[in-house]
């Protein structure tokens, strides 16, 4: 089906499950509980996931199964979300030349980067494409103010052109007139569910991205990447050029990070620098590693673990530590928020590297090495004395 294997399938159908359940998956608690501030399912925090999970699925492609560790890919989510803020004041605010536009430019800006970079390998490609993307960073932050509009950030103005709808229009993102801030909020008891039309547009092309990924881990294209990544030395001696595999790898993978920076654009249509700093490169290296590098579902996983840690731990502090300790003593109340405050709120990033210090020491394949393990735990065979009619028999002594 889809022109897959039944095991890829099975994969697609779990994502599948998991994007367009999230609204009720990610909140679990009733809004008025103390434990509600762990729900995830309200719907910025929800196109997130979905983005940054498209951003790594194609991180996964490069790096997954080339090898080549690219330090610069915030480059390209930033060049898309620029390229789709200027459609939005040029032509309109509908979301789907904005994104077309910025997988683009992200591509040629990919093309461009990537044959420079990959003359070079190993630790050296790393470092040359954090070079550029520390140039692309300094150049929307100084340069090019009349086209980034510096750190302020380029953003959408209602006396824009928008050539197709004229000045003084709206300044909502919408796909045909469905506005992408439109949310559904369903209420069942406690809890309250939002289904949001900006969260299952990211989702739907999302699943849409997973699936042409399968497609290229099992394709021809992919099993020569696999092979760059085993030994390039030997598969060039055997007569085959590895450069325009990497080299297309390269353009699909920016091409992917461009896709991202356009849907954060067209969820909230604000473009800015800091897209484009090393640090939002490395956050997609650890999402990949964290999830599982070479896996197909673990870059989403990987994605997903991280943006929630950023953005449920962030916002838990030293108020909300003393409601959860209230029902102790003064004296041993204070202690637990003093043990417990450093791994919260503004000191996120230490409970995320304690566990991602966890993860590569023990489960070198990331998250999905962790979820193999533990099935394999269900599925693991009884042993042959345990089985009906088996006879007992006794094992010497060694």
């Amino acid at each position: 089906m889809f022109g897959l294997g039944k095991h890829d399938l099975k994969i697609l159908i779990i994502v599948a499950i998991l994007a367009l359940l999230a609204p009720f998956i990610l909140n679990p608690f009733p809004a008025d509980s103390a434990m509600a501030q762990f729900n995830a399912g309200y719907p910025d925090l929800m196109q997130r996931f979905a983005i940054y999970g498209i951003f790594a699925i194609g991180f996964n492609i490069l790096f997954g199964l080339t090898g080549y560790l690219s330090f610069g890919h915030a480059a390209f989510l930033g060049v898309g979300s620029y390229a789709a803020v200027w459609m939005f004041k040029l032509l309109s605010m509908n979301v789907l030349p904005a994104i077309l536009l910025s997988v683009i430019v992200a591509g040629l800006f990919a093309l461009l980067i990537g044959f420079i970079s990959l003359r070079r390998s190993g630790i050296y490609f790393s470092i040359l494409t954090l070079a550029f993307a520390q140039m692309s960073f300094n150049l929307a932050y100084s340069v090019l103010t009349p086209l980034t509009n510096g750190e302020t950030g380029l953003q959408v103005y209602n006396d824009d052109p928008q050539i197709l709808m004229g000045p003084n229009s709206s300044t909502v993102t919408n796909l045909f007139g469905l506005e992408m801030r439109s949310t559904y909020t369903l209420h069942i008891g406690s809890w309250n569910f939002d289904f949001a039309v900006g969260y299952y547009l990211c989702a739907l092309i999302m699943l849409a991205m997973f699936y042409l990924s399968i497609r290229i881990f099992r394709s021809p294209f992919g099993m020569m990447l696999r092979a760059v990544k085993s030994n390039q030395t030997r598969m060039n001696y055997t007569g085959l050029n590895a450069r325009p595999y990497t080299l297309a790898a390269f353009v699909i993978s920016g091409m992917y990070a461009g896709l991202a920076g356009g849907l954060l654009a067209s969820m909230d249509p604000l473009a800015g620098a800091e897209r484009m700093q090393w640090t939002a490169s490395g956050e997609v290296v650890l999402m990949t590693i964290l999830g599982g590098a070479g896996t197909l579902i673990g870059p989403v996983l990987g994605s997903g673990f991280i943006k929630y840690f950023e953005n449920i731990f962030s916002k838990i502090n030293e108020n909300v530590l003393h409601e959860w300790f209230s029902f102790l003593p003064q004296g041993l109340e204070n202690i637990m928020v003093w043990m417990v405050s450093p791994f919260v709120g503004s000191g996120w990033h230490l409970t995320l590297g304690m566990l991602f210090m966890l993860i590569v020491i023990f489960l070198p394949g990331g998250l999905v090495q962790g979820g193999q393990k533990i099935m394999h735990l269900f599925r693991r065979d009884r042993p042959e004395d345990d089985k009906p009619g088996a006879a007992r028999q006794s094992t010497p002594a060694e």
